[in-house]
């Protein structure tokens, strides 16, 4: 992982707080969806929810209904692969599903330190 102090290493790195992806991981295998908080040689934080739980999500979203955002870490032997949500093709991103059925940008409230926290849990 580069240092973050040297030039350019905010340019090579997309991976950094407040940046919308997708990490799944290993034992027992499960996929997320949210903002990265932190990212280190000890593992991964971030905001957001299990990829399962994305339509619940929206549909609460949608009804103005309460929900609550996990801020979960998950250490770095349980991170198989993390990836952008970025659009594929004709197929939108997450993001941008959420975006259009809800109107709100995930990026704002899942990336915030406001953003309504109700769970934190450790998984590992």
């Amino acid at each position: 992982m580069e240092n973050a102090s040297q030039p350019g290493a905010e340019a090579a790195n997309p991976f950094r707080p407040g940046t919308m992806v997708v990490t799944t991981l290993a034992n027992p295998r499960e996929k997320f969806w949210g903002a990265i908080l932190s990212l280190n040689a000890e593992g991964l934080s971030l905001r957001g929810i299990e990829l399962a739980s994305f339509e619940d999500l929206v549909a609460l979203v949608k009804d103005g209904e309460p929900f609550s955002l996990g801020v979960v870490f998950f250490p770095m032997h349980r991170v198989e692969r993390m990836e952008l949500d970025l659009p594929d093709g004709n197929i939108p991103s997450l993001s941008q599903r959420f975006t259009s059925k809800t109107g709100l940008d995930p990026v704002t409230m899942l990336g915030s330190s406001s953003a309504s926290t109700n769970t934190a849990k450790e998984r590992g």
